[in-house]
């Protein structure tokens, strides 16, 4: 009798998040970090048709209003809308444990939420394990766009892309998150988001996010001090793209490192909004391969600072585009931006002549193709030059070829001044279709600096190497320049420059 009334009112002292000692995790119990307690028992179903939203979420609370613990998730499919995560509260995915969002798009509408587990003002929290999270796919998306087609969901953009779909993760101005081991699959919007987030950990990601269109791997929004480690990234929109608003919006303290990507857009991008700062970021040991246009693009479109940028030891293979580093005036048209202090070493860029992604589900536009090779691009405007780029020990393989019979951008004075300036495009390789070098573009810029620099086509091509424009105070240093059969060709063009040193 005395037994059983100690195993009662121990199960009631669980039950109700009074400390009993650290005991055994495993049978959902106290350890020093809070309450671990097992999914069923809140009455969460592992059989992928019963709706476990309401049963998880209360899980969530729980042991958030019990000051934190963890949600251990086992082997099975649990169906649910979406969940915030609150402070001090962890989930665990065990290996198995897939959270399949629903495809019904007013599970999100009427809970007011566009992502399957969020997070606002939290802190402390955390996703981990080796488990799954399954967005709607494309299931969910054709269900928002059959809604837009019966007049009940409005779209402004009429295009099939809704936008606002939603998320697999987003989290906004949330502290000290952890996501480590977890598996994003089969998006229906972006694959996570993070806005104004500090003091973050994402590492030994997976991410298979090529379902839809826009579907970018991860968005890094106006976020500071945030580690992006030993992840894989496969999206049908930028990769990993940085975006910054207007204000006092800054992503600051930024490391990414030995991550792969592969992407129907680019690999590592500013630039999609990018009205704030980016500072003190680096790639450090990346990949990026099969990539539709560039595998780098730090683009200041909307105003932005960009300053004390570093990629270091990437390797790009199979891409569409090497290297985009620019200015414009996209939709902010009082403020012009400013990017100083990018530095690209110990990199390998190979450019490949036919279309990087193509068999792909959702491949890049076809519209942009084909062209005579885009040579990488170093562009400020007139009114605001580049300052304080650095390429040194890097080899830029392109595919050459250029064709004066097919497209033709010439190197007379004239012609160089008629090249467009696009101040108010998007801020992509592709908007120029031709350019009149095959290795880089340089134009509006100073303190532009190449050492131990090889670039290679592997055809012959009409056009110089280099073109600069408008270039001051720059240099080129141990510049080696492999094109088969040009022969005593001209490598270098140079329009209204000064200050310019070329040495072997």
């Amino acid at each position: 009798m005395k037994l059983a009334y100690l195993k009662i009112m121990t199960t009631l002292a669980l039950c109700l998040g009074i400390g009993m000692g650290v005991v055994n995790a495993a049978d959902g119990q106290v350890q020093d970090g809070g309450l671990v307690l097992k999914a069923s028992m809140f009455g969460i179903r592992s059989d992928g048709i019963t709706m476990n939203t309401n049963s998880i979420q209360k899980a969530i609370d729980y042991l958030h209003e019990k000051g934190g613990g963890t949600l251990e998730i086992y082997v099975g499919r649990y169906l649910t809308g979406p969940l915030e995560l609150k402070s001090n509260v962890k989930i665990h995915l065990h290996e198995g444990a897939v959270l399949v969002s629903s495809k019904n798009p007013y599970d999100y509408i009427m809970q007011g939420k566009n992502a399957l587990i969020g997070a606002v003002d939290a802190e402390n929290i955390a996703i981990y394990g080796k488990g799954v999270l399954e967005g709607g796919g494309r299931e969910l998306v054709y269900n928002i766009i059959d809604q837009v087609h019966s007049g009940i969901l409005s779209d402004k953009l009429n295009s099939d892309r809704p936008g606002g779909r939603p998320r697999i993760l987003k989290f906004l101005r949330c502290k000290n998150l952890h996501i480590d081991g977890i598996t994003l699959a089969r998006p229906s919007g972006f694959n996570q988001e993070y806005i104004q987030c500090e003091d973050v950990v994402i590492e030994n990601e997976t991410v298979h996010g090529a379902e839809y269109w826009n579907n970018d791997g991860i968005n890094i929004w106006d976020c500071k001090r945030v580690k992006l480690l030993n992840s894989y990234i496969d999206a049908s929109d930028d990769a990993i793209n940085m975006v910054s608003d207007p204000g006092d919006g800054v992503c600051e303290d930024i490391e990414v490192r030995n991550c792969t990507v592969r992407s129907s857009a680019n690999g590592l991008k500013f630039g999609s909004n990018s009205w704030g700062t980016y500072r003190n970021i680096s790639f450090i040991n990346c990949k990026v391969y099969d990539t539709f246009r560039s595998a780098v693009n730090l683009a200041s479109p909307d105003g932005a600072l960009i300053e004390n940028i570093v990629v270091d030891s990437l390797h790009a293979s199979h891409v569409g585009h090497g290297i985009v580093i620019r200015l414009n005036k996209r939709d902010n048209k009082e403020k012009v931006g400013i990017v100083r202090g990018v530095t690209i070493k110990n990199s390998v860029i190979e450019v490949c002549a036919e279309k990087p992604d193509y068999g792909y589900l959702y491949e890049g536009p076809v519209e942009d193709n084909p062209r005579n090779c885009t040579p990488c691009e170093i562009m400020g405007i007139p009114d605001r030059i580049i300052e304080d780029v650095t390429i040194s020990n890097v080899k830029i393989v392109q595919p050459g070829g250029g064709d004066r019979f097919y497209a033709y951008c010439g190197t007379k004075p004239e012609e160089l001044d008629a090249i467009p300036e696009y101040e108010d495009y998007y801020p992509d390789f592709s908007k120029y279709k031709e350019l009149p070098s095959w290795g880089f573009f340089i134009r509006h810029a100073k303190g532009v600096k190449f050492e131990n620099v090889t670039l290679t086509a592997g055809k012959k091509d009409y056009r110089p190497s280099f073109v600069l424009i408008d270039v001051k105070d720059s240099s080129f240093k141990k510049v080696k320049i492999e094109e088969p059969g040009a022969g005593k060709k001209q490598q270098y063009v140079q329009h209204k420059t000064s200050g310019i040193k070329i040495a072997d």
